[in-house]
């Protein structure tokens, strides 16, 4: 962490997942820390981001703080339009026009298959039985990583969820590697990323398993690859990610007024 900047983990996944957002793309965030980086890089370097929500607002920024939902007032006082889930998910991302989703994660595995649905404890088989522990669900983040161009993963990064395989695919990234998703059929082209909270994934471009591409200043590789359910290789151009600018902080911060996520 940088001497002169006072910033939490949270806020730099936040911020290291907005720079991946580009100016003029069609995106699509899920609610949380997806909506912080997402509006968080409009207000800071992408401008014209054409942002929309699962429940089909479009065009909103942000009115007071960080919304608590999809439809919240502080997302839906200035949008440009209103649709509805079946505009958002159902036109725009299944048919490949979305440029970029950002989804959360509670178990992520080496080839960034997402599981949001439940904790088993062991391999599900051919009959599903009621989970140990059930998740919150996948929401739209299926349709988004089913139909988005490119979707980022964001996770707190814990040896309990990155896993070699999970048990359950909410959301599907890679599935078992190399070109599983195109002989599936998906419309979209998959993980681009997984930011966590000490560093970056990305997919290897042949097998599709995901890399340490980078670390944040207070992590290490060692960290890293301590908190990783699987024998995590190291991208041969590894390197440290720019801590954030007093810019970057300054439009986060905006979006986040009442600083409800940012957490230590």
């Amino acid at each position: 962490m940088s001497a002169s900047l006072s910033y939490t983990r949270q806020e730099m996944m936040a911020i290291a997942t907005g720079r991946e957002i580009h100016d003029g793309e069609l995106a699509i965030f899920g609610v949380g820390l997806s909506m912080l980086a997402g509006y968080f890089a409009q207000a800071c370097h992408a401008p014209n981001v054409r942002s929309i929500t699962e429940g089909g607002i479009f065009g909103a920024t942000p009115v007071g703080g960080l919304p608590w939902g999809i439809e919240c007032n502080r997302i839906s006082s200035n949008a440009v339009s209103f649709t509805n889930a079946i505009d958002a998910l159902g036109f725009l991302v299944a048919s490949g026009r979305c440029d970029v989703g950002v989804i959360g994660a509670a178990q992520v595995d080496k080839f960034g298959n997402v599981n949001t649905t439940g904790i088993w404890g062991h391999e599900i088989g051919n009959t599903y039985t009621p989970p140990v522990t059930r998740l919150t669900g996948a929401g739209g983040a299926n349709d988004i990583a089913s139909g988005a161009r490119r979707f980022v993963i964001m996770a707190n990064h814990e040896k309990k969820r990155f896993v070699d395989k999970v048990e359950y695919i909410s959301s599907p990234g890679y599935l078992n590697g190399g070109d599983a998703r195109e002989r599936i059929g998906f419309i979209g082209g998959g993980p681009s990323a997984i930011i966590t909270t000490l560093g970056i994934l990305r997919p290897h471009s042949k097998t599709k398993e995901f890399e340490l591409a980078a670390w944040f200043s207070f992590s290490s590789i060692d960290e890293i690859r301590a908190n990783t359910g699987w024998d995590i290789r190291v991208a041969e151009n590894v390197a440290q990610v720019p801590d954030p600018t007093e810019v970057e902080l300054a439009a986060l911060r905006e979006v986040d007024k009442t600083g409800m996520l940012r957490k230590k």
